[in-house]
């Protein structure tokens, strides 16, 4: 067991002969105790299992997220390719969830773990329960000789992913606003695309604001915004089968993919391209975990929301995709670009009266309903956000690390790594005042970036032939458990290469998809602060420290030294490098 450099060695709490019954404590560093992250506690683990579902399902927030996002993917195959589509991407991630599942190691630090297929992202934040989350998870995968540059790596991708998604989220949740304030001034507004700048700028800062000073009430918030995706949901699904007058026809709704095909690519292609509608509907499994260091009961109730996050998104999404098909008449009102909000005339459609009369009200209260579950979603993501960056600032990750990294303990917060996240936002949601190509480009890139840093430490996993993890409790064996691991890299490859096509037949320079550029852009961004940076004066997480055992013994998650220097400790015996005071006791 190797240990930081230059630490006491670690004192195992929780180890082989199960230990202290505290899930929050990993060790004791120095007479300190310190979590599964190799660090003392500095938030509060306020979230109950009910809390910590709340994030879940308004993080997720499916049925919104399907429904802001279904002018993306009407075209192609219409009603069809949106209902299928979205089986097809719960089929996807819960095969990366069952890749993650199977890697997930018997460390000393967790033993039994119970969870289904569905859920089994979450047994890695199980075993190793972090606000780092997938960043640690890629660490571990690469083992002492590259898990420092895969973890950096794959950290990166993650935050960029993420950052792009809150991104998204406020801005549909600005659209919504805006689109409330139409509801009842149509025959007068002319728009104007700082309005929903302006509009997105409140949002965000809002959700900023609750972030850093309302961090007690960041849990009821979280239940309230459960509460508007699950019975807001039932009661929009209701609304939506109940008061229409007219139906779309069974032929429209299930099987007139070929006539909606508007893309000018085949129908598997065309298909394909539109399973990303889906996959940004149900594409957030690693979000809770990233809540880990605020749960007092993390092994227990990750794997538990996680179930309610993809049982419940799936079921609210893919209902709600039913009864929005069947409440469309008319699909040209769907392409109304980036700054508007699509639902919007679904809704004026679908609660007209028998004469065509608008139902302004019920469309505003329909709306009002999105926007509760929306406004809470972004709250949520803020969150996430400040905690993969603060993560990543405390392991030197980061520029500034030493700001970056600072938490405010009476606010509970990392208070600087979440106006950074501000800041950044802000710029993103700026860009749709030049192009609206580049943001959606933006948006569409959190699938690609954040499967990316899924298929990392599968990758790794094969590569290193599956030796740095030792058999965990749900263990496929070795050679079911390596086609596992080599379909899902695979099933990551396909999707994400078809996610990089245009759009759409014929195709230009400003309707061309950026999503390739993106992704090479982050990596490239990243390799090179590893290079000029990450490379000498990042140490890697400490949680190597805890997990990983040495092949030799050498440092094991020290940087790199610069030629003829050494690593403090390194050499002398004192630190990880030396065989003094080595020895790790179990408690």
């Amino acid at each position: 067991m190797a240990d930081h450099p230059g630490s006491e060695p670690l004192a195992i709490k929780n180890g082989l002969d199960g230990g202290s019954e505290d899930e929050t404590v990993a060790a004791v560093e120095n007479g300190v105790v310190v979590n599964h992250s190799g660090y003392r506690d500095q938030l509060k683990r306020q979230y109950s299992l009910l809390g910590l579902a709340g994030i879940a399902v308004t993080v997720d927030n499916a049925w919104v997220a399907l429904g802001s996002s279904i002018s993306v993917s009407i075209l192609n195959g219409g009603p069809p390719g949106l209902i299928f589509g979205l089986i097809v991407a719960l089929f996807y991630y819960t095969f990366i969830g069952l890749g993650l599942a199977e890697v997930t190691p018997r460390t000393f630090l967790h033993r039994y773990t119970q969870a289904s297929a569905a859920d089994s992202i979450l047994q890695l934040a199980s075993s190793i329960p972090t606000a780092g989350g997938v960043y640690h998870w890629a660490t571990i995968a690469g083992g002492p000789k590259h898990g420092r540059f895969l973890g950096f790596l794959t950290g990166w991708i993650n935050f960029y992913g993420w950052m792009f998604d809150l991104a998204a989220l406020v801005q549909i949740t600005a659209n919504i606003t805006v689109s409330m304030y139409v509801i009842y001034h149509r025959d007068t507004y002319v728009f104007e695309p700082w309005h929903v700048y302006m509009a997105y700028l409140l949002v965000l800062w809002i959700c900023i604001a609750t972030v850093i000073f309302g961090n007690r009430l960041l849990p009821y918030t979280q239940n309230a915004g459960m509460f508007f995706v699950i019975v807001g949901g039932i009661v929009t699904i209701i609304v939506l089968a109940a008061m229409p007058k007219q139906h779309a026809s069974n032929y429209f709704v299930w099987g007139s993919f070929n006539e909606n095909n508007l893309t000018g690519w085949q129908g598997g292609v065309a298909f394909l391209l539109g399973v990303l509608n889906g996959a940004f509907t149900v594409g957030t499994p690693d979000a809770i975990t990233h809540m880990a260091e605020e749960l007092p009961h993390p092994k227990r109730d990750l794997p538990i929301a996680i179930a309610l996050q993809i049982g419940l998104g799936f079921l609210y999404a893919f209902c709600f995709a039913i009864a929005l098909c069947y409440a469309i008449t008319d699909l040209g009102i769907l392409q109304g670009g980036i700054n508007t909000y699509p639902l919007v005339d679904i809704y004026l459609q679908a609660t007209a009266d028998g004469k065509g009369n608008q139902n302004l009200g019920a469309t505003f209260g329909l709306l009002f309903i999105i926007w509760c579950a929306s406004m809470l979603c972004c709250i949520g993501t803020t969150l996430t956000n400040s905690r993969i960056y603060w993560a990543l600032a405390r392991d030197n990750a980061v520029p500034l690390s030493s700001l970056f990294s600072k938490v405010n303990e009476r606010l509970s917060c990392p208070v600087p790594a979440t106006l950074f996240v501000a800041v950044i936002a802000t710029g993103i949601g700026a860009i749709p005042l030049g192009s609206e190509v580049a943001f959606l480009n933006l948006a569409g890139s959190f699938i690609i970036l954040t499967t990316v840093s899924y298929a990392i430490p599968f990758a790794a996993n094969v590569l290193t032939r599956r030796r740095h993890f030792p058999p965990g409790p749900f263990h496929l064996g070795r050679k079911c458990g390596f086609l596992v691991n080599v379909l899902a890299v695979l099933f990551i490859a396909l999707f994400d290469t078809f996610y990089c096509f245009p759009y759409a037949l014929p195709t230009d320079a400003e309707m061309t998809n950026y999503n390739a550029v993106i992704l090479v852009g982050v990596v490239a961004v990243t390799v090179g602060w590893w290079a000029v940076h990450a490379r000498w004066k990042y140490p890697g997480p400490k949680v190597m420290g805890l997990y990983v055992v040495a092949e030799e013994q050498q440092v094991l998650h020290g940087a790199v030294p610069p030629p003829g220097e050494q690593l403090a400790g390194e050499g002398d015996g004192s630190g990880s490098g030396g065989e003094k005071g080595r020895s790790c006791h179990l408690a």
